[in-house]
């Protein structure tokens, strides 16, 4: 089974998120702020990271940073998932190795064609137990 970690400020959004990917059979971790994600992620090992970039106490970039410096952390698709679009947020996101961006609001499809295409085709789809 795929995990996939949330890291998203918005509770509507991230409970909307949640409930998509576990409909889709994946494991959900899921918390709205970024050092517990941090915690999270060296704890459990997600598989696929989605992240809001700003948020109140730690934004995505700096847990983006934190992802890519961790040797156990580092080779985890990173996906952003912002409100702002401009060519200097995706510029940054690019400069610190996320792996992709999706634009809110946006619906299933952007959702599972980024994921889709951030994971190992071996381990696609995921596997119910």
């Amino acid at each position: 089974m795929i995990t996939a970690l949330i890291i998203e400020d918005s509770r509507d959004i991230r409970e909307t998120l949640a409930e998509m990917l576990e409909l889709a059979g994946y494991y959900v971790l899921a918390t709205g702020n970024g050092v517990i994600g941090m915690e999270m992620a060296k704890s459990q090992k997600p598989d696929i990271v989605l992240c809001d970039i700003m948020m109140p106490d730690v934004d995505g970039y700096t847990v983006l940073q934190c992802f890519r410096q961790d040797p156990e952390l580092g080779n985890i698709p990173f996906i952003f998932m912002t409100a702002k679009s401009e060519s200097s947020e995706v510029a940054m996101g690019n400069k610190l190795g996320a792996d992709g961006y999706l634009i809110k609001p946006f619906d299933d499809a952007a959702l599972f064609g980024v994921i889709n295409s951030k994971l190992d085709p071996l381990t696609w789809p995921p596997s119910v137990k």
